[in-house]
């Protein structure tokens, strides 16, 4: 019994995400073409595209991070509390807080809702779980 309790608590239960359905398109390409250089945050990335809820392109996904979202968040472990606009890799500056979608902290925002947590791998195989504070799109 006890196999059981620490294999449920070892296990990342991911919380549903939405995205429009151009939106995944693009990202579905974007991981695909970049699973050779970043091979892990690309297969993280085509697996929340996977999972994620299509609506169509003119859905009104307020509190919904989507590309170009302005998106609060808090690092759960730090207490951190960070302001990024998600953006696709060629548009990254993080100088600017603009944050690239092909990045673990970026695959794991993308879709989420305002109050949702998840929990993903870094590069480092550690676990990092990051809180949705606000998103203004």
């Amino acid at each position: 019994m006890s196999k059981i309790n620490r294999k449920s608590k070892a296990e990342i239960v991911l919380p549903p995400i939405t995205v429009m359905e151009n939106e995944a398109r693009r990202l579905n390409t974007l991981a695909s073409s970049s699973a050779m250089l970043f091979p892990r945050v690309a297969h993280f990335l085509a697996q929340e595209m996977e999972r994620a809820s299509l609506v169509a392109d003119d859905s009104d996904l307020r509190g919904v991070v989507r590309m170009g979202s302005q998106v609060r968040y808090c690092d759960d472990k730090t207490g951190e509390v960070r302001d990024v606009v998600l953006v696709y890799p060629h548009e990254a500056d993080i100088a600017l807080k603009r944050v690239s979608v092909l990045t673990p902290v970026g695959a794991a925002l993308i879709g989420l809702s305002v109050g949702q947590a998840i929990e993903f791998q870094t590069p480092g195989h550690n676990k990092r779980s990051l809180t949705v504070l606000g998103v203004s799109n």
